[in-house]
């Protein structure tokens, strides 16, 4: 199980059971339809979160005619419009930086904007006291800080991004890569010839529609496609183990934190006192400091509510109802009871419910506990990922390696998974799905699809020398 602040734990809760109140429906026969094509392109991807957005560049960067689709208004996913826009684990406890590529750029292009923040690289891998203090103050040591072989704190290279400058940023990158964006997109079902994927099926508000491709790109975060593919999938999940959650963000501004600061200082008994009392109100006084420039007075407030059940639309939005309300209920008695948040206000609340786990595929290499204990790449290594959350075993085990198989599913034609649905058991999950995890595997995926059209193969034929060659071209670091 990953590490975590203590703070951060005691923001985790396991929701009381809800009772299913719709009854299962019967079965309503459906008549056969002619559905207007509104696209033929080479390259499908769905969903424009992480994984999507750096499918969609990739793809479209390598030549092939792609298109993006997205249910959603904006791109960026759980990283923007799930609040959820700390980018971790880019380096390892000795501070070798191992996630590049397309999470690089995009990092890179925020941070002359403004837009992101992150620790000097001559800190990486080091304990210096200013900086570890800063991110401990922030309750963010779960994201920035380790204990060496020493046992001393060090720093890693975790960066956090604007959502809103993120949304636009990544909007240019989609633009200026060639591809085609259709927001406000539904993606209902593949459409199957045989095992093989030949497009999907779209609702949108101008009905019900088709698009063609030769390679169709699953990166919803919960694998909504693979149902209707055939394809086999797994979603075993360990009760409290973090891809087991929910995560309901909220921000509040206008905090004095100076003040808070003071009375948690000069009054430390009367602060514990506070924090308890907010507790047993029913609340929780836990909140982590806004690290963006700019953002003084802002913090961030992640509730982590424990869930096997992450795509059952009844156990949503029961949590959305009742996690909303336990959000307000905290920021009124913060604001009731905790000095420096008398004129706070909850400035936004994240629009979509983050998801940790869910269905993922068998793929043609199926990933498990044992491949992050070793220190050998595979032949089609694709990303090395920095392990940082296993303890003793993370520093024997810095790097752990993810093959490009790992995208493939077994049996079917004609998709790759871009997301955390990719091949691996829960083990492995549990630590590489996270935001900068699957904007590789859409990297690699975005520029296999390319390769496979350009050269007229399927998928699991790709040449991954071309492969490689493409995904060092734009920064990726590899073996």
């Amino acid at each position: 199980m990953a590490q975590y602040g203590s703070e951060v734990v005691s923001n985790y809760s396991k929701p009381k059971p809800f009772e299913k109140k719709i009854a299962p429906a019967k079965t309503v026969a459906e008549a056969a339809r002619e559905t207007q094509v509104l696209r033929e392109v080479d390259v499908i991807v769905v969903g424009g979160g992480p994984g999507g957005v750096a499918a969609a560049v990739s793809a479209a960067r390598y030549g092939a005619k792609t298109i993006l689709l997205e249910r959603y208004g904006h791109l960026g996913g759980m990283a923007t419009g799930g609040l959820v826009n700390i980018i971790p684990n880019l380096g390892d406890i000795y501070g070798t930086h191992h996630i590049g590529g397309f999470c690089q750029e995009l990092i890179d292009r925020l941070a002359a904007r403004g837009a992101a923040c992150f620790p000097d690289k001559a800190d990486w891998g080091k304990g210096e006291a200013a900086v570890v203090g800063k991110y401990l103050e922030a309750n963010m040591m779960h994201f920035y800080i380790r204990k060496n072989k020493d046992g001393e704190y060090i720093v890693l290279y975790t960066a956090v991004i604007d959502p809103e400058v993120g949304k636009d940023e990544l909007n240019t990158m989609v633009s200026e890569a060639g591809a085609e964006l259709l927001l406000h997109t539904w993606v209902t079902a593949p459409i199957m010839e045989g095992n093989t994927v030949k497009g999907v099926i779209v609702e949108t508000k101008s009905g019900r529609q088709a698009l063609l491709g030769k390679v169709v790109i699953d990166s919803t975060g919960d694998g909504d496609l693979l149902p209707g593919t055939g394809v086999e999938t797994v979603d075993f999940m360990e009760p409290g183990s973090r891809i087991a959650q929910f995560g309901f963000v909220y921000w509040v501004c206008n905090v004095d934190l100076k003040k808070y600061d003071a009375f948690k200082k000069s009054e430390p008994e009367k602060f514990e006192e506070t924090n308890k009392s907010i507790f047993s109100m029913g609340g929780s006084p836990f909140f982590s400091r806004g690290l963006l420039d700019r953002h003084d007075g802002v913090v961030w407030i992640h509730q982590l509510i424990g869930s096997l059940h992450q795509t059952d639309p009844e156990e949503m939005t029961y949590i959305d109802v009742t996690t909303r309300s336990k959000s307000v209920r905290s920021w009124e008695l913060m604001r009731k009871h905790m000095p420096g948040f008398e004129n706070s206000f909850i400035m936004l609340s994240a629009p979509q419910l983050g998801t940790s786990g869910g269905r993922r595929i068998v793929g043609e290499y199926y990933l498990t506990a044992k491949d992050m204990d070793t220190d050998t790449p595979f032949d089609d290594t694709i990303a090395i990922f920095a392990d940082n959350d296993r303890g003793d075993l993370s520093l024997q085990h810095p790097r752990t390696f993810v093959p490009y198989r790992a995208l493939i599913p077994k049996g079917t034609e004609g998709l790759l998974v871009a997301c955390r649905a990719f091949s691996a058991d829960h083990d492995f999950s549990e630590f590489f799905n996270l935001i900068p995890h699957c904007m590789c595997f859409g990297q690699a995926a975005g520029a296999a699809a390319a390769i496979a059209v350009a050269d007229g193969v399927g998928v699991r034929d790709v040449d991954f020398a071309k492969l490689r060659s493409e995904l060092l071209k734009h920064g990726a670091i590899l073996p």
